[in-house]
């Protein structure tokens, strides 16, 4: 069987940045997208450019008998998932990803589809991959979280409380499929230069202004702690969270606070002359 990841939400963006980190190390790449024609574009891209094997699925994680439909394909397609890696999630940004949601006008409808997506929906690909990994006593689950568990950021409540619970899943899952070789492990990122954080432009909330390092993340950067925890490279880690976020949430407050303090002070004194 052909050793291979499979990554959710990969047709672009850090998820497809994960997958070329893996196809340049020679391994079946699949990808899942909720559109058909994306999730295979991004296949076929990745198969010309590095020589690989390379296949596009249609998933919608709230659809658990299309998740295991998906993953009879792989078994007949004599692909064996060695690695898995939970990319995808419902941000719940909704219009204005530079605002989130107001806690006023969070829905109990939005809250589920969060919930059903972020914490159920990657609970039943662990479940559906663990299976396959169990027979061949070898494998590793890794999930994409988020910073903000620790340090929320504004009218984030649907989002935020779903990357907790994959967090707490993390821990529970690696005590349960630690005996069957399976490692579960979780990144944390902080900001990443996505596109959607490209066309932010002024309206950008976090950039490397406020954090230690300087920068903020790069789909390299995530890839490459993807990378670590998908393979071998780390063999004796389960349950771990890994925060890659340029020292973010190592911080009280950003150096730059104090300076900004300075000039709203100034400018109130000014309008108070």
């Amino acid at each position: 069987m052909n050793q291979a990841v499979l990554i959710t939400g990969a047709q672009s963006g850090t998820g497809y940045g994960i997958a070329e980190r893996f196809a340049r190390e020679g391994w079946t790449v699949l990808i899942s997208a909720q559109n058909r024609e994306e999730a295979c574009a991004a296949a076929e891209r990745l198969a010309q450019k590095y020589g690989i094997v390379a296949k596009g699925y249609e998933l919608e994680l709230r659809c658990e008998q299309q998740i295991i439909e998906t993953f009879k394909d792989i078994d007949s397609s004599d692909f064996a998932v060695e690695a898995l890696v939970l990319n995808a999630a419902d941000m719940a940004l909704e219009a204005d990803p530079s605002k989130g949601i107001d806690v006023w006008e969070l829905s109990t409808e939005t809250f589920r589809r969060v919930l059903e997506t972020n914490v159920i929906g990657n609970f039943v690909l662990a479940r559906e991959a663990a299976r396959r990994m169990r027979e061949r006593r070898h494998g590793s689950i890794v999930f994409i979280s988020s910073n903000s568990v620790y340090r929320a950021n504004p009218n984030r409540e649907a989002y935020i409380a779903s990357k907790g619970g994959i967090n707490a899943m993390v821990k529970s899952l690696a005590v349960d499929l630690g005996p069957f070789g399976i490692r579960v492990n979780v990144i944390m990122p902080g900001t990443i230069k996505t596109e959607r954080w490209v066309k932010m432009g002024k309206n950008q909330i976090s950039n490397g202004e406020l954090t230690p390092i300087g920068d903020i993340s790069d789909y390299e950067d995530i890839a490459n702690a993807a990378w670590y925890f998908g393979t071998d490279m780390s063999k004796n880690v389960t349950g771990a969270e890994l925060v890659v976020d340029g020292g973010m949430s190592a911080q009280i407050y950003p150096a730059i606070l104090p300076e900004l303090k300075r000039l709203r002070d100034s400018l109130q004194e000014q309008k108070g002359k």
